[in-house]
């Protein structure tokens, strides 16, 4: 034992003595870099050409700065996600030096103490993780300064691109390093930033559908990796409060220094640093403008309208009182688009539609926005080109360019445009903009067009141009230039103002929800009254239908294709009747803080206009509104030769032929889905038992019924469009009378009810009714319904 005990102890002297042999002997920076390439600025760096390695000198050792990860070549696939352009995680990061090697850690800057007592703040600091991403070897030392080979970290896969193509269930893909190597064309140092730059490549085995769809070899995959290392900003910069109504996003941390008395959350709104250079004046040029640079490989006529829109931005600022507040530059031809120095607006090209998005680099501990980042999918016009056109119908001869159809989409690009970089702004969705003359562009805007008594196609109020009341005052909360001691007073004024106006402010959780409860949070409608506005364009839909044929393709264009354009306008009214279905069971309510305004709380919809939303929505599950005309059937073949189906197609029961009864499918389902979520179930059932005026579960239940169940039958296609609609109601029926969500007294009027239409149907000599009647009985005495059907997939909706 004792010898075993000397020998250990003699190992580790040994071993000791290597270690500190080898610290002692490093080489003084200048020495071990002389042949490399050097980079000087925030962190200085150098590049050794002859091993591929990126060597990165240290001298600010815990000291706090910004690590931005970022993804600045992406794979092209909206169902992956992986976007050019897309923004990491923002983290605040110091190096510490840790016997022979420097730590990189991330602060956990959620859990804080604001105060100056440093046994406070160490209790918070030990109580809560922080995070080591990444230790190096020492290679190089003078005096304070360290030099590590930052390529190792520089070479992983920091953005998650393994784990997320993982989890879209798209393969299993590991980091090959032997085909990874750092990016000296967006590798670069300057004063208060260094940005870093890698190609990766990722090798994999069973490779899924949408890698397959857009990697040139879907088992070796080749992104780009961008590393930005940022000085934290002075202190010159003040917080703004957060306020739930003030139209902000919120920046959030929990002070646990914080009295007793007083919450420990503690919320500012996301901004750029933005002053006047004369306060006092009430118009002022700013002491530095908000500049936004956008990507030159935009093509005409699109970058002008992403410019125009963009630079609304600038009529909201001066209503804040500022002169030339807001600037658009195109981004010069040697900048680097993911530099942290440039605000940017992205074109994205991508396999299919999808959304567009503005994301921002932001202080955790302030809120201040160092960059913004716009990234703007490039198929989203195209799709407002086919909407229109599926509409209008208009080409007459064939080969007609619209002009007014393309102004049509450009419209609906500046709104993107001015849309996104409100994002980028900090600002939040507005889904309750839409009621009051389309008062912001931060709602998503549904087009207003019409017909005119001519029949012809009026495009002329599609998307509105310009600031809104409400993005006029939320940019008057965030940037107005007050001072200290009058800004409480003067932010709660903006809020007055606003309530005077009668501008409301319904973000994403309320209005997103299937089962919402808002009367006024919609996405993609227009109107103060949905359902007025969902009978409106049941109308013009059943118009363009009706005159759907080849004029809505140019000539040259296989008669298969008219199945895509078919699509959007046969769906037209989805999102109104989202709208409209809000209203049943509907709660009205706001943000509300007390102190502020005399309290209103939460108010019932009325019975009236809940009645009327139901009656609206009825008439989107009768046959009339769901039939395909003969005509659109006749005149729609199966895929031309070199064409095939894509998700834009109807996916249907009858093989490569047009499925006449899937699109009637998915458009009932949709309204059967949304009114009878359980949610919506549930609230009507306590709304009856709160007020017998009300609508509840049994009204509800009870007039479907009429009119899905016990209507005169129809004949021929409508006939069985009528059996088709029969079969989903019965469908959804069931399952919600077994939901676990669903209230207990709600099941009861559900089994009931189809207990009720299964005994009607048994009696009946109609063979679609007793097979309706006979799966009924098989669920009421298995509680499970049968495999035979399945429901259709709606296809692709949002973002129109």
């Amino acid at each position: 034992m004792l010898k075993s005990r000397r020998f250990l102890f003699i190992t580790l002297s040994l071993l000791l003595s290597i270690v500190t042999q080898a610290h002692a002997s490093l080489k003084s920076i200048d020495e071990f870099t002389r042949d490399m390439n050097q980079y000087p600025g925030f962190f200085s760096f150098y590049v050794d050409d002859n091993s591929g390695k990126l060597y990165l000198e240290v001298e600010k050792l815990d000291q706090a700065f910004l690590l931005q990860h970022s993804l600045p070549m992406g794979l092209g696939s909206n169902d992956i996600g992986l976007d050019r352009g897309q923004l990491g995680e923002t983290r605040l990061v110091k190096f510490e030096k840790m016997g022979h090697k420097l730590m990189l850690r991330q602060l956990n800057t959620y859990y804080r103490a604001n105060t100056d007592n440093k046994a406070e703040l160490q209790s918070v600091k030990e109580a809560f993780a922080s995070s080591i991403l990444f230790g190096f070897d020492i290679a190089a030392k003078t005096n304070k300064r360290f030099l590590v080979d930052y390529t190792p970290y520089l070479l992983s896969d920091v953005h998650g691109v393994s784990r997320t193509l993982a989890a879209r269930n798209q393969g299993n893909f590991s980091l090959d390093t032997a085909r990874s190597a750092v990016y000296m064309p967006r590798s670069k140092s300057f004063a208060k930033n260094t940005e870093l730059e890698a190609v990766l490549t990722f090798k994999g085995s069973q490779p899924g559908e949408f890698v397959r769809q857009v990697s040139a070899d879907p088992y070796s995959i080749s992104l780009n990796m961008h590393h930005s290392l940022i000085e934290l900003p002075d202190d010159n910069y003040t917080p703004r409060a957060f306020h739930p109504q003030s139209g902000y996003w919120s920046v959030e941390h929990k002070d646990y220094a914080a009295p007793l008395s007083e919450s420990m959350y503690v919320r500012y709104i996301p901004r750029h640093r933005l002053a006047k250079k004369d306060p006092n004046a009430a118009l002022s040029e700013p002491v530095k403008p908000i500049i936004y640079y956008l990507d030159p490989g935009v093509p005409d006529p699109v970058k002008t309208a992403l410019i125009e829109g963009a630079l609304w931005w600038d009529h909201a600022f001066a209503q804040a009182g500022y002169k030339n507040a807001f600037q658009v530059k195109v981004l010069p031809e040697h900048a680097d688009p993911m530099d942290i120095r440039y605000n940017v607006i992205q074109w994205v090209h991508r396999a299919t539609r999808g959304w567009s998005y503005g994301s921002s680099v932001i202080d955790p501990r302030t809120g201040e926005i160092i960059k913004g980042h716009v990234t703007l999918g490039s198929l989203r016009v195209r799709q407002d080109i086919l909407i229109a056109e599926a509409l209008a119908a208009p080409f007459v001869k064939g080969d007609e360019v619209n002009l007014t159809l393309q102004n049509m989409a450009l419209d609906r690009i500046r709104q993107l445009s001015a849309h996104e970089v409100g994002h980028t702004l900090g600002i939040a969705h507005n889904f309750s903009a839409s009621i009051k003359d389309r008062a912001s562009v931060m709602d998503y805007p549904h087009p207003l067009v019409s017909f005119n008594d001519d029949g012809s196609f009026n495009t002329e109020q599609a998307y509105a141009k310009g600031m809104g009341q409400w993005d006029n005052q939320v940019i008057k909360y965030g940037y107005a230039d007050v001072p200290a001691a009058q800004e409480a007073e003067f932010l709660a004024q903006v809020l007055g103002e606003n309530k005077q106006l009668g501008l409301e402010f319904i973000s994403d959780s309320d209005a997103r929800a299937k089962g919402g409860a808002h009367p006024t949070a919609h996405l993609w409608d227009n109107g103060a009254e949905p359902d007025l506005e969902l009978k409106r364009i049941l109308t013009i839909r059943q118009q363009a239908l009706a005159q759907f044929g080849i004029k809505n393709i140019k000539n040259g264009t296989a008669l298969s294709q008219l199945e895509e354009v078919l699509v959007p306008l046969y769906l037209l009214h989805r999102y109104q009747v989202e709208a409209a279905v809000k209203l049943i069971a509907g709660v009205d309510y706001h943000y509300e803080v007390r102190g502020q305004h005399e309290v209103a709380g939460n108010q019932i919809v009325t019975a009236e206009k809940q009645k009327a939303a139901f009656n609206a929505l009825l008439m989107t599950l009768e046959s009339n509104h769901l039939a395909i005309p003969e005509s659109v059937l006749a005149l729609i073949t199966p895929k031309a030769y070199g064409e095939s189906k894509t998700r834009e197609s109807i996916q249907g029961r009858t093989g490569l032929t047009l499925d006449a009864m899937a699109l009637p499918e998915v458009a009932a389902q949709h309204s059967l889905a949304l009114l009878l979520h359980s949610d919506r179930l549930n609230r009507l059932q306590q709304q009856k038992m709160r007020d017998a005026q009300q609508l509840g579960v049994r009204d509800v239940i009870f007039s479907l019924a009429e009119q899905i169940f016990f209507a005169d039958n129809q004949q021929g296609m409508a006939g069985k469009v009528q059996q088709r609609v029969q079969m989903l109601t019965a469908v959804l029926m069931a399952k919600q009378s077994v939901n676990s969500s669903v209230a207990p007294e709600v099941q009861a009027e559900l089994l009931s009810q189809l207990k009720f239409i299964a005994k009607k149907y048994h009696r009946s000599h109609d063979v679609f009714s007793q097979y309706l009647a006979d799966e009924i009985h098989q669920f009421l005495a298995t509680g499970k319904w049968s495999k035979r059907f399945a429901p259709l997939a709606m296809p692709p909706g949002s973002p129109i």
